[in-house]
């Protein structure tokens, strides 16, 4: 298992703060969904014949989460709210009973397992990320999860330190694409529809779109794609062309059948030259960046669901009892179109006086130095549920005003 040591300590000179062992499994998929992109393999090409045998997606036991049972979906998602004062107080998650439309994730790399893919085992790294990344939604879909055969930490691994191991890189989007028809074909009833991903997922389903969606029938039940912690091109200057033909960047809360795409690096270390996220090959793209707090540009509140363990939220610190901690008037993001990237920026705004510790997990290290490369993908999701939940209702009630459902 890969293990990361954040020290935080760096980030809050003269303060003492907790240092933070990060797993893949216990910080859920971020930094493993990073190595995605560093073995610059994102997006899987589509197989015509899969190398092996087709999961039946119409078996209960191949979803992670479906609707009306209990499964990775259904946990506790309770936050505590912390204020600047240091006051604590508890806010209860609340699904919505009769969701409107549906939400359709495909999770980052996990999996632990020594081969090349995954097996379709459910294991607590699928859990523990359905739980920090999707499993929220609840709040605005129907959600819909299925397990795939992705491409595992071994592999990618592997593929960084020169030892390569085989890998079935098609394997895991067949999976997804036969899930995504199996739903079509029994769930969906003409339901619009929310895509969600984040880095493997986010390139997984970049190809699901670009092969089974963007310029199809099934365009018209997109509510929206949302892909994190990827680099999606985008022609500059336009909002089509790119990744794909017929589906923009989104531009508004309200706008449907568009895509919202970013990667997050500090506002005090933006992207080095060398940097793994928001920037594409070629040099007529750029990178999609579209915040969720603030679709129309400039700068939003960043409203943040962060995992509440292994990581002291106060001076002194204080025992927190929910899965996520919430930090209103902390963090502000914008997305940023540089020399160094298109990129979001997350500014930190810890005034003093202030009871938080003024600063959130998310650097990659290893060996004591941080990755600036990584930016903060191991917070990419966590920090922009609370904004993308609001999106993601204001898109539903322009999609059900626009289609009568």
């Amino acid at each position: 298992m890969l293990i990361l040591v954040q020290d935080t300590k760096s980030r809050a000179p003269g303060e003492a703060m907790s240092r933070t062992a990060i797993t893949a499994v216990a910080m859920g998929a971020a930094f493993s969904a990073g190595l995605w992109s560093a073995a610059q393999a994102q997006v899987p090409a589509p197989a015509a014949t899969p190398s092996a045998p087709r999961n039946d997606y119409a078996d209960g036991r191949n979803w992670l989460c479906r609707p009306g049972r209990q499964d990775a979906c259904a946990t506790s998602l309770d936050s505590t709210v912390i204020a600047a004062d240091g006051r604590m107080t508890r806010e209860a998650f609340q699904a919505d009973p009769h969701p409107p439309i549906d939400c359709f994730y495909v999770y980052p790399t996990v999996s632990t397992e020594p081969g090349g893919n995954s097996d379709m085992t459910i294991t607590p790294a699928e859990t523990y990320v359905v739980q920090q990344q999707f499993a929220r939604f609840a709040a605005r879909c129907r959600l819909f999860a299925p397990m795939y055969r992705q491409v595992t930490l071994s592999a990618l691994r592997g593929a960084m330190t020169g030892k390569p191991i085989p890998v079935d890189r098609a394997l895991g989007y067949g999976d997804v694409v036969d899930a995504w028809n199996q739903y079509l074909a029994h769930d969906n009833q003409g339901r619009g529809v929310v895509l969600i991903g984040h880095s493997q997922g986010s390139g997984v389903l970049t190809q699901l779109i670009k092969a089974e969606i963007d310029g199809k029938p099934v365009q018209a039940r997109i509510v929206s794609a949302i892909l994190m912690g990827a680099s999606v091109p985008v022609p500059r200057d336009k909002d089509v062309g790119g990744a794909f033909q017929h589906i923009p960047v989104c531009h508004a809360a309200d706008q449907t059948g568009c895509v919202i795409a970013f990667a997050d690096f500090r506002a005090s270390a933006p992207p080095p030259p060398d940097t793994r996220f928001g920037k594409v090959k070629d040099p007529a793209m750029k990178a999609v960046c579209a915040n969720p707090s603030a679709l129309g540009g400039g700068s939003g509140p960043v409203r943040a669901y962060l995992p509440a363990k292994g990581f002291d939220w106060t001076k002194p610190a204080q025992p927190i009892d929910t899965v996520f901690v919430s930090l209103p008037g902390l963090m502000t993001g914008e997305c940023i179109d540089d020399e160094r990237g298109s990129y979001l920026s997350i500014a930190l705004h810890s005034a003093p006086g202030d009871a938080r510790t003024g600063d959130i997990p998310g650097d990659v290290m290893v060996g004591g130095q941080i990755l600036p490369d990584w930016g903060l993908h191991l917070v990419d999701a966590n920090l922009h549920i609370g904004a993308l939940l609001d999106v993601v209702g204001a898109e539903t009630r322009s999609y059900l005003a626009r289609t009568g459902r």
